[in-house]
């Protein structure tokens, strides 16, 4: 490639330094005809320019076009990154398989890979429970756990609870019981108390408070979620 474009630009610079020079003999003048020809054979530095630029799309250009088809063939499928390994991961329901860093957080693959950006990030240090989804069932804070840990295993997060037009009677009770603020952390605090329900949690608010401890809400919405939570315990 580079020795082609080199060929063409010394073709260029030679046809820089070709001019007809002719002179009508005796006079010093030059002759009419003469500087017609130069005219039509010089070369300026313009159309040198505009030569050596086309000269460089041209040789740049194949490799770009000879990539095509093989991008045209991976259409539709996920090119496996250098450092990342394959992973399949069961996601609301959804198998998805996808190529992640090992040491990507399964927060940050769920809301970056997956785009389920439900799940909150809220201190990435497992203190503030806004990550919280569940895993077979039990509740996990996701900014402490690797995605690839959790190969084939059953993922839920605030998207797979409920949705709007279908919401899970503890997302109900939430908007009933006005049991958030700022609204942030609802979304772990919702995962956590839906969890609540199949643990062994005693009857009391008390209880109810102590089970939930790993899920600040920095608005205060405290005891409307307590009785958010014991509303829908009441009922099952």
């Amino acid at each position: 490639m580079h020795v082609l474009l080199l060929r063409m630009k010394g073709e260029m610079m030679a046809k820089v330094t070709e001019e007809v020079t002719e002179k009508s003999p005796g006079t010093g003048v030059e002759d009419n005809g003469a500087s017609g020809q130069e005219k039509e054979t010089r070369v300026t530095r313009r159309t040198f320019l505009t030569g050596l630029g086309a000269a460089g799309v041209a040789v740049t250009a194949q490799p770009l076009i000879a990539a095509v088809p093989e991008l045209a063939k991976q259409s539709g499928e996920e090119a496996a990154a250098p450092g990342t390994v394959p992973l399949v991961l069961k996601v609301n329901g959804v198998e998805r398989r996808l190529n992640v860093e090992p040491r990507v957080a399964l927060l940050d693959c769920l809301r970056e890979n997956l785009s389920l950006p439900g799940t909150k990030k809220g201190c990435d240090h497992g203190q503030c429970g806004a990550c919280t989804v569940h895993v077979n069932g039990r509740r996990v804070l996701s900014c402490m756990s690797l995605a690839v840990m959790h190969q084939n295993d059953e993922i839920t997060t605030i998207e797979g609870l409920g949705s709007p037009e279908k919401m899970h009677p503890m997302q109900a009770s939430f908007v009933e019981h006005d049991a958030y603020q700022c609204g942030y952390c609802t979304s772990g605090q919702i995962m956590s108390a839906v969890a609540v329900l199949k643990e062994n949690v005693g009857p009391t608010d008390d209880d109810v408070r102590h089970a939930m401890y790993g899920n600040i809400c920095r608005c205060g919405a405290y005891p409307n979620i307590v009785a958010a939570v014991q509303a829908v315990r009441r009922l099952s």
